[in-house]
């Protein structure tokens, strides 16, 4: 039976990408995990040079064992990563239902186009999420990202 990992929130990981290179992330309160605007061709363990780049996107990730993402060390979250994070949902059926929410337990109902540039809830496996981040550093689109875009008709 294969194991969920829960990361301490604080904790750096290190993810190896499928053309080599390493893209980071921090766990943030759980399942919920930051990721960041920063790429290298080799490992790089300085958490002040990587708590230092800009988040990409914040989402909820299924850490199951074995992981190939290395914990690369540990310190206590900076205030804006303590926010809530805030999703959509929009149902399939009916594509004006929409409601944002936080990871706090807030919800509202909301119109389609105040949900455009959120993240979407979903859990990502951290393979998806490794091909995200690949997209996202060679500029490319992400096929997941796009087909979980807000419809707006």
């Amino acid at each position: 039976m294969t194991k969920v990992r829960m990361h301490r929130p604080g904790t750096f990981l290190r993810i190896p990408l499928a053309d080599g290179t390493f893209g980071y992330g921090r766990a943030l309160k759980p399942p919920f995990d930051a990721f960041y605007e920063y790429r290298t061709e080799s490992p790089d363990s300085d958490l002040d040079r990587i708590a230092s780049k800009p988040i990409l996107f914040k989402i909820a990730v299924r850490h199951l064992e074995p992981s190939s993402w290395e914990v690369i060390g540990r310190r206590k979250l900076e205030e804006p990563l303590t926010q809530p994070i805030v999703h959509y949902w929009q149902d399939v059926g009916d594509f004006r239902s929409c409601r944002i929410f936080d990871s706090v337990g807030n919800s509202r109902s909301a119109e389609p186009q105040e949900c455009v540039g959120l993240e979407p809830m979903a859990v990502w496996d951290e393979h998806h999420v490794e091909e995200r981040l690949l997209d996202t550093f060679m500029g490319r689109p992400s096929g997941i990202v796009e087909r979980m875009k807000v419809r707006l008709q």
